[in-house]
């Protein structure tokens, strides 16, 4: 049967979103490794290919500074020169004195603050899709097939030209080696010590509608798929505001994207949000 819709019934039909994730990735270990609650418990070191050699006077740069603020007003710099951006969100302004829209990572940061499921979150998500080959699950509604109208909606908006220029899947690489950097330098005061496989996060949900539930091994236990990006915080009292029941999980630190800390500066909405890789994740489950 044709991918679309059953004259029927009125079912979507076509390729089920089964596999969990493409045949190759940009980080070198398959997605379907990645995907498993294994590789949470057992994690290994991601990099996205090239990103460290091509941008390597970043990162000596970084590896000269004394403190975490100073780290963050290095890579903004380098950011704001390499890609040409204005520190306010807005993008560029030209030689002539009038704006120029430019995609920032900045931006799509606050857009996915503000809602994960608009045009900026399905670029995010397509960034992840395409660097570790994972596969979304939710925009707007539950993504279970493809060429279905929730994945043509996704893909309309991953590669909408509003937000996906300027290079913007390369500085949300620098952003992501970048939190890696910072993760591993292991400030004094950071929420992480260098020695941290994983951290415990929190996330709080009213259902089960946007996870697709793997296994159920006992009433507090669940093996649920996440979304291939979706945010956490570190924050119980936080995550208990968006929804009734609790999922606790460790999230290895390798699949951290983005989190306040390394951008002090900046008045992103949710001091305790976390922006990390998904796939299938073993949580703990609570009521408020």
């Amino acid at each position: 049967m044709a991918d679309g819709v059953d004259e029927a019934t009125g079912a979507e039909t076509g390729t089920p979103l089964a596999l969990r994730g493409h045949r190759t990735n940009m980080v070198g270990i398959p997605a379907d490794v990645i995907v498993t609650a294994a590789f949470n418990e057992q994690p290994r070191a991601l990099r996205i290919h090239g990103t460290r050699g091509m941008h390597a006077a970043l990162f000596e740069a970084l590896d000269e500074v004394l403190t975490a603020e100073a780290a963050a007003e290095v890579f903004q710099r380098y950011m704001a020169q390499t890609f040409d951006l204005n520190p306010d969100f807005s993008g560029s302004e030209g030689a002539d004195g009038k704006r120029r829209y430019r995609a920032s990572y900045l931006r799509l940061l606050k857009g996915w603050m503000f809602d994960s499921n608009n045009a900026e979150g399905a670029v995010l998500k397509g960034w992840a899709e395409s660097r570790f080959g994972l596969l979304p699950t939710y925009h707007k509604e539950p993504i279970k097939r493809f060429a279905s109208e929730a994945w043509n909606r996704y893909g309309e908006e991953k590669f909408s030209t509003r937000f996906h220029n300027n290079n913007i899947n390369l500085q949300i690489d620098l952003l992501y080696e970048y939190c890696q950097w910072w993760i591993r330098r292991g400030w004094p005061d950071s929420p992480m010590p260098a020695w941290a496989r994983a951290v415990k996060l929190y996330r709080g949900v009213n259902d089960f509608d946007e996870h697709h539930v793997v296994g159920r091994p006992d009433k507090r236990t669940a093996v649920l798929r996440l979304n291939n990006l979706c945010s956490f915080s570190v924050d119980r009292d936080i995550a208990g505001q968006f929804g009734d029941y609790i999922l606790e999980a460790w999230v290895p630190v390798v699949k951290i994207v983005f989190f306040r800390d390394i951008l002090p500066h900046y008045p992103f909405k949710g001091e305790g949000e976390y922006l990390v890789v998904g796939g299938d994740y073993r949580v703990g489950v609570s009521l408020l």
